[in-house]
């Protein structure tokens, strides 16, 4: 594994959430990587429509400015940065928030140029209803990352965490109607993502198999 003291392994989460229950997801698997020994980086994609259209929805403003404060957007740094990259979106009409769509589009630099490759690649989500699209908005995730030559990491039923919640593909949650928080099953399944991200990225930086670390060599 590699030294996590000295050159931790670098988490980088990329979310969008608009009622805060993605944020949840994505908080509780930074917290579960930085316990691995981690650097962790969370970062929020920011809105594609203008105040007028949020306030047609009750506490998006609110939620987005609270949530902006807190996180930075992310950035193509960011990404090269990372040794492992973890996304993480609601399901509108079974597809990813645009929000996250629009910071993957923007990585053409990156995939130009390779530098993504080998970087290690997981997806979380939530979604109003059992079968409103967690599961098929996770795996849509997998062909960018695809595309962007990552390592894609599902979580699989490696834990005992993803028996009852998530897929394996990766953690998620049902909201309902009345948006509610992410249950301790669901947060549980997002630390075990978390810490998995962090021992795959860990064990191939530490078989010299992560390419963004050769490259700093």
């Amino acid at each position: 594994m590699a030294d996590q003291t000295s050159d931790p392994t670098r988490l980088l989460i990329v979310y969008y959430s608009r009622s805060g229950s993605v944020e949840k997801l994505a908080s509780a698997a930074a917290d579960a990587a930085r316990e691995a020994g981690a650097a962790v980086r969370m970062r929020r994609t920011r809105e594609v429509v203008d105040a007028a259209a949020m306030a047609k929805v009750d506490g998006w403003i609110d939620n987005a400015a609270r949530q902006n404060a807190l996180y930075e957007a992310p950035s193509h740094e960011d990404a090269e940065w990372a040794d492992a990259i973890l996304f993480g979106t609601p399901s509108y009409f079974g597809a990813m928030a645009t929000e996250l769509k629009t910071f993957l589009d923007l990585l053409g630099p990156q995939w130009k140029r390779g530098a993504l490759a080998g970087k290690v690649g997981g997806a979380f989500a939530a979604a109003s209803w059992p079968h409103g699209g967690s599961e098929v908005v996770t795996l849509s995730l997998y062909a960018p990352m695809a595309h962007l030559g990552m390592v894609i990491l599902p979580t699989g039923y490696t834990d005992e965490a993803m028996l009852e919640a998530g897929s394996p593909y990766g953690a998620s949650t049902i909201v309902g109607k009345e948006n509610r928080p992410p249950r301790s099953e669901d947060l549980n399944a997002a630390r075990h993502q978390g810490r998995r991200m962090v021992a795959i990225a860990g064990a191939l930086i530490a078989a010299g198999e992560m390419p963004s670390r050769k490259a700093a060599d």
